[in-house]
């Protein structure tokens, strides 16, 4: 497969350009965008979501960078190799969905989580790693990732993940969602046991409950509200209801508490 010379570039200085035409994403070999695309989703046509990545590892890069530019959805503004790459890319560039690999030559994504949010805090994170081990995926997510994935998952697909996190849902290969689960059920957490105010997190509403356990499956608000036969307003309307009664502040935190409190 032909693709740019830009999009092999490991230097942030020569990451690939802010923009593509048609012709070059066919060059790429991009596959037709789905015949059905709502349009109140983020990645139109003409206003794909705008990625930054970070990865130490140049082929792990081209084949990112190829399955992304390969979808009409997704643009791939800028690609970096290291920490302090990322850190600089992060502060120059605009985009919607930061892609990081876990470990990098000289740091690893969580000083890059930490970074984009006090510089670009409407920006959403990826971890994409080899391991799957669940205190760096929990970690990931407290430090404000709301997706991780495994680059040896079957499961994985890199365009679908920055599309699921950028339309507000979580993003995580089922692998590991698994192992999360089976981890909750043996976890007697007595910290955050304390945290919890039984007079509060007690009063979810089925409905409540019922809307938290599809957002633990990576539903946005939109496909809830499909599901549901709700507006996603209603949804979201909920969503803030359950952050307040579980006392957290992101969908990530929200599914964790409850399923170490047994809400469902």
């Amino acid at each position: 497969m032909v693709v740019p010379s830009a999009v092999s570039t490991c230097a942030v200085q020569s990451s690939i350009p802010d923009s593509w035409s048609e012709q070059s994403l066919e060059v790429v070999g991009q596959a037709p965008s789905p015949s059905v695309w709502p349009d109140f989703l983020a990645g139109q046509k003409g206003s794909p979501v705008r990625v930054l990545l970070v990865d130490d590892d140049p082929h792990i890069r081209l084949v990112i960078a190829q399955e992304l530019m390969a979808d009409a959805r997704t643009l791939l503004v800028a690609q970096a190799g290291s920490v302090r790459e990322g850190r600089r890319a992060i502060k120059q560039r605009e985009f919607d969905v930061l892609l990081v690999d876990l470990n990098l030559g000289d740091g690893n994504a969580f000083d890059l989580l930490e970074y984009v949010k006090s510089v670009r805090p409407g920006a959403q994170a990826v971890v994409i790693s080899v391991m799957e081990n669940e205190d760096q995926v929990l970690r990931a997510f407290e430090l404000g990732a709301t997706g991780y994935v495994a680059k040896n998952s079957w499961f994985r697909s890199y365009a679908q993940a920055v599309l699921q996190v950028a339309n507000g849902g979580a993003s995580i290969t089922p692998n590991i969602a698994r192992r999360l689960l089976q981890r909750f059920d043996r976890t007697n957490d007595s910290a955050l046991a304390k945290r919890r105010e039984p007079d509060e997190a007690d009063r979810l509403s089925l409905r409540e409950k019922e809307i938290l356990r599809m957002v633990a499956s990576g539903y946005t608000s939109a496909e809830v509200g499909s599901r549901l036969m709700i507006s996603g307003m209603t949804v979201n309307t909920h969503l803030r209801n359950i952050y307040r009664k579980l006392q957290v502040r992101t969908r990530a935190q929200a599914v964790r508490f409850a399923s170490l409190w047994g809400l469902f």
